[in-house]
């Protein structure tokens, strides 16, 4: 290129910066020829057809840091590219994690690479903040704020640079809003969801419903103290029906179904003692906006805390988390987190009020009455916050895949999973249901 610009070359150099040393190269008639010969099959091979991604029993895969994003023998398997089990190419989980901020009046600021948490200011004149909290920036996979929490410009600044979503809760626990950095760079994604998103996901949105109607039965047989075998054979119904439907709307009525059938059984899952009229957790039914209940309260504030993982997840992957293919779009509903939010609310928000309910880890006194509704106390949205985050680290056996994996890693591969479907990689979206 320099000679055809009128220049005289006659050598080149290659500097090898961790040795500071420079070698001379000889432009021989040999290499020129050689170099020609290279760029010529280049490009023969870039105008050629693609070959089907991702290659399979590729030794690269293993040394590969993007293997837990490429998924390499998991798509090849959904493609029946493969017929053995997947590798064990999945990474374990990282260290990050989400850093919860619950107190009113605190403030989140960063200092020397650290995210640090201050405590409501004294009104006291010489008398300092309390450092609540100082996390590792590298440790953080997410930040949540409850209530009226200030956090500063820099450490706004610094969690964008590092593609870190601040999610906005308020102090009921309601999800109102998500701070993030540069929008994904995966244009062609997007694309292809806004495409999905307009015409309408029916085929994914029905494995979606139908995964969610599975798991719930599997709840209900698993933890029911009850004889509910009709709830059982009509949540089987539901789930087959869902996988045949033609429209949103039917499949929104086997949904909506499917609740009241499982919900009118959730309090058999419960202590009998802990569910009597009057009792601190009688459930006689789903309920909301506000919830009437402090079952329907910790339901409803664990549902909240799983869509907010998976709207971290969806801009994590690329994936816009207002666009979704089961729930329409409309204005501040995050749709596609609700949507992959279906198939895990009965194994992970449901499993996690069960437990801690049944394990007494919560009492009466966790809760608030509020304008005829419930609410959690500080207290008592740590301790459903530390349970949520405990069921999340529970390792299960992928039943597609065959491996040991997290809930948490879960969520991500499901996502990863729905981005592959919409680009497709894979002919359909894999749910994740449980046995």
């Amino acid at each position: 290129m320099l000679r055809d610009a009128g220049y005289q070359v006659d050598h080149a150099a290659l500097y090898f910066a961790e040795t500071r040393q420079r070698v001379r190269v000889e432009l021989t008639d040999g290499l020129l020829d050689a170099t020609e010969a290279s760029i010529a099959e280049l490009r023969t091979v870039a105008a050629s057809e693609v070959a089907p991604l991702p290659l399979i029993d590729s030794p690269k895969c293993p040394r590969c840091s993007l293997v837990g994003i490429c998924l390499p023998d998991e798509h090849n398997l959904l493609q029946a590219r493969a017929a053995r089990a997947p590798r064990r190419l999945t990474p374990t989980d990282g260290s990050a994690r989400p850093l919860y901020v619950t107190e009113a009046g605190a403030s989140v600021s960063v200092r020397s690479g650290r995210m640090i948490v201050n405590g409501r200011p004294s009104r006291e004149v010489g008398v300092k903040t309390d450092v609540r909290a100082s996390v590792r920036m590298l440790d953080i996979s997410h930040v949540a704020v409850f209530g009226n929490v200030q956090v500063s410009t820099q450490a706004l600044r610094e969690l964008f640079a590092r593609d870190v979503p601040v999610l906005y809760f308020s102090g009921g626990g309601w999800l109102e809003g998500v701070a993030q950095g540069l929008p994904s760079k995966h244009v062609q994604l997007r694309t292809r969801q806004v495409a999905l998103a307009t015409a309408g996901g029916l085929d994914a949105a029905r494995l979606m419903v139908r995964a969610k109607i599975r798991n719930s039965r599997v709840l209900l047989r698993r933890n029911t103290r009850t004889d509910n075998t009709i709830a059982v054979q009509r949540l089987a119904a539901l789930a087959d029906a869902a996988e045949m439907v033609d429209s949103p709307a039917s499949l929104l009525g086997i949904e909506g179904a499917a609740a009241r059938t499982y919900f009118g059984a959730f309090a058999s899952m419960l202590r009998p003692e802990l569910t009597l009229p009057g009792a601190s957790f009688a459930f006689e039914g789903r309920n909301r906006r506000p919830p009437k209940d402090a079952v329907n309260c910790l339901l409803s504030f664990n549902y909240a805390l799983l869509v907010k993982d998976l709207v971290a997840v969806c801009i994590g992957v690329g994936l816009d988390p207002y666009l979704g293919v089961f729930h329409r779009p409309r204005f501040g509903r995050p749709a596609l987190a609700l949507d992959l939010a279906e198939e895990f609310r009965p194994l992970i928000a449901e499993s996690t009020v069960l437990n801690m309910i049944n394990n007494g880890e919560i009492a009466a006194s966790d809760f608030v009455v509020r304008a005829e509704g419930v609410a959690l106390t500080k207290d008592g949205r740590r301790s459903a916050i530390a349970a949520y985050e405990r069921r999340l680290d529970i390792e299960i056996t992928h039943p597609v895949y065959g491996y040991r994996i997290t809930y948490r890693r879960v969520l991500e591969v499901q996502a990863r999973i729905l981005a592959a479907w919409m680009l497709g990689e894979i002919p359909a979206y894999a749910a994740f249901t449980t046995r």
